[in-house]
């Protein structure tokens, strides 16, 4: 795998704050997703990569993550910067403080902010009012910090992006398949969201999706038909049915039981093995080995939902790869918005 970067988009991401996917221009995105490919590259020959040494990281978490906070704290610690995790219990964002006055004490002490939550406003409003770079590491309308390390995955497992097609199955408007179809059509990636009709993505992200795809060549189908969704996927793509502060389990289940990920599903892309693979953010409820899904069990009678264990575990499965490369995509984005460095023009390396 070649890799080259361009010193120059470098520098007109310092200093910028990575909000949504329309943060970042189409050859932005793609720098990081290169750039990511790369630190990996660095990190697995334990080659130093400090590019941010001396620099203080605030973690602002409204909403708890294994991933995330793992992300960015090894990410941080790994180029150099202290991350200090800023937890619901430990700030009074919103409550006791504005988010004006958090952002504007914030920045004079930190050089970086991220912060996962509900509102959208409230990142954007941080970015505002912070003065430093401020990463979105998940609100309800955007998860930027997902789709980097998504679109890596994908160029990992086929050595490139523009006409590959990544399907979305399930709910269809949350953030994450939010961000995968304006993503992903970004850079030519051919994006399916197939759900039921009322949990379709609206349409202003699908009219934002289009207008990058009539650029970059993807194309956009959003479907409730199952089998067309999914014929000829490269990568079938699915998350929980309820996200976090959601509660209405039962009509989800109902809703979205016939979308589940299983081996009858993946046959359906009429893909050969090697062309096909299988995505999900994670956590997944992929079985009842937990309190959770041991507690769907009981009050809804089934132990598997998004998707079956059988495909979680199969030969198609890069979740546990994706959920490195959220390490990997955070390091570029921090490091390209934030760091004071030079990448050469060239660099090159053999996957």
């Amino acid at each position: 795998m070649d890799l080259r970067f361009n010193g120059q988009q470098m520098s007109l991401l310092q200093g910028r704050s990575i909000l949504a996917e329309t943060s970042m221009s189409p050859a932005e995105m793609q720098y990081l997703v290169d750039f990511g490919l790369h630190l990996k590259y660095l990190k697995r020959h334990n080659i130093p990569h400090r590019y941010l040494e001396g620099k203080s990281i605030a973690l602002i978490f409204e909403k708890a993550s294994t991933r995330t906070r793992s992300s960015f704290v090894t990410a941080a610690v790994e180029m150099g910067a202290y991350p200090d995790y800023l937890g619901k219990d430990d700030i009074h964002l919103g409550v006791k403080e504005s988010v004006e006055d958090t952002a504007k004490i914030l920045g004079s002490m930190f050089d970086g902010i991220e912060f996962r939550g509900f509102k959208q406003q409230t990142v954007d409003d941080l970015a505002k009012y912070s003065g430093v770079p401020v990463w979105n590491g998940l609100t309800d309308e955007w998860h930027p910090t997902q789709t980097i390390p998504d679109l890596m995955t994908l160029k990992e497992n086929f050595g490139y992006l523009k006409g590959l097609t990544l399907t979305f199955v399930g709910d269809g408007h949350n953030n994450v398949a939010n961000s995968l179809l304006v993503g992903g059509s970004m850079l030519g990636v051919n994006v399916h969201i197939v759900a039921p009709k009322s949990l379709l993505p609206d349409s202003k992200k699908v009219d934002l999706a289009q207008k990058y795809a009539a650029e970059s060549g993807a194309k956009i189908m959003i479907t409730d038909d199952i089998d067309k969704g999914v014929r000829g996927s490269n990568a079938i793509y699915t998350d929980v049915w309820v996200s976090m502060g959601e509660n209405d389990w039962q009509e989800r289940i109902k809703l979205l039981h016939p979308y589940q990920v299983n081996m009858d599903l993946m046959k359906k892309t009429q893909m050969p093995d090697d062309q096909l693979i299988f995505m999900h953010c994670l956590p997944a409820f992929h079985d009842a080995s937990t309190e959770y899904g041991q507690k769907i069990a009981k009050e809804y009678g089934i132990t598997e939902m998004e998707v079956t264990d059988e495909v979680f575990r199969s030969q198609y499965s890069r979740v546990f790869e994706e959920g490195e490369n959220r390490k990997h995509g955070i390091k570029a984005i921090m490091a390209a918005t934030l760091g004071d460095l030079f990448i050469p023009e060239l660099t090159t390396f053999k996957k």
